[in-house]
């Protein structure tokens, strides 16, 4: 069956494992669109409504577009209260008033567990689109949040994880990706996306068009206590599927397994990962650093090969 769209408007669709869609509206201007939800991955309902919005709203600053409007996606059960949806919306609803978004509309659905997300439109320039490929063997990469939100928010569910990560690893995901975004436009990132479900790993494998990339596990920002907990056998299911999924392409026997369940961890909410010409790096760490983001590294490279990925411990 043939899903994709012969429509010429349409410059980013089902054909390619990019973040959102794109569709020219005019010469200089086209519109760019995504969906995510999912269930909570925190105890406060507030938080997880702002977490939600984040990373919904993530993806269309990974294709270096500015968000405008909102529709809110909820499931919720008749067994739980409605103030505790309303706490949702209102965290959901600072997000997006922060990042300039305009909340239009939604709708809800009567579902045994609850879930939130939000369906996104931007605009952006059709000349400035940052695509998921595009990198160059040579490029640096940058990633900007910490790596470690999956297995924390198990420990969140298991009661292993200490009030000071729970705290973090909340603080991180709830915030925006837009000032990252802004930077990496600004530098003329040559690749990027967001890392979330499929981890490090999976997200990295997705932009290996042609190339292959070295990772410097040492210079990988992750949250305190992931390592820990990762050690205590505190791993998602998805993070575990992801190791499935996509060991055979890596490189990396010396790494030990809460090492590599950190680097396949599936993430929520997490950070750009960018791929810069190296004569563009530090302009690239200059505009993030103006723009307070603390947890922005240098993490490895882009090199010759066909869709590997070698980690240096």
């Amino acid at each position: 069956m043939n899903i994709t769209s012969s429509d010429p408007a349409l410059l980013v669709g089902l054909e390619a494992p990019d973040d959102a869609a794109v569709y020219r509206v005019g010469p200089d201007l086209a519109i760019v669109q995504t969906v995510d939800f999912f269930t909570p991955v925190v105890d406060d309902p507030f938080a997880w409504g702002r977490i939600a919005a984040v990373n919904s709203l993530s993806d269309i600053y990974a294709m270096g577009a500015r968000p405008v409007t909102a529709l809110n996606l909820v499931g919720w059960p008749r067994s739980l209260e409605f103030e505790l949806l309303g706490r949702v919306l209102e965290g959901a609803g600072e997000a997006c008033a922060e990042a300039g978004v305009a909340v239009v509309g939604g709708h809800s659905v009567d579902d045994p567990e609850p879930k939130f997300g939000l369906s996104v439109t931007g605009l952006v320039d059709p000349e400035r689109v940052v695509r998921k490929t595009g990198g160059r063997a040579g490029d640096a990469l940058v990633l900007t949040k910490p790596l470690g939100m999956g297995i924390i928010s198990s420990g969140i569910k298991e009661g292993k994880a200490s009030e000071e990560a729970i705290r973090r690893a909340t603080s991180v995901m709830a915030t925006l990706n837009r000032d990252a975004a802004e930077a990496m436009v600004s530098a003329g990132a040559t690749a990027a996306t967001d890392v979330t479900g499929f981890g490090l790993v999976g997200h990295l494998l997705q932009m290996l068009e042609d190339v292959s990339a070295r990772l410097e596990l040492a210079r990988i920002p992750v949250l305190e206590e992931a390592f820990a907990l990762a050690r205590d056998g505190v791993v998602p299911g998805g993070s575990r599927r992801n190791v499935e999924a996509h060991q055979q392409f890596v490189d990396a026997t010396a790494l030990d397994d809460a090492q590599r369940a950190v680097l396949f961890d599936a993430q929520t909410s997490g950070g750009l990962l960018i791929a810069i010409s190296q004569d563009k790096v530090q302009h690239l760490l200059q505009e993030l650093g103006e723009r307070h983001v603390e947890d922005a590294a240098v993490i490895g490279s882009l090199i010759a090969g066909n869709g590997r990925i070698e980690v240096a411990v």
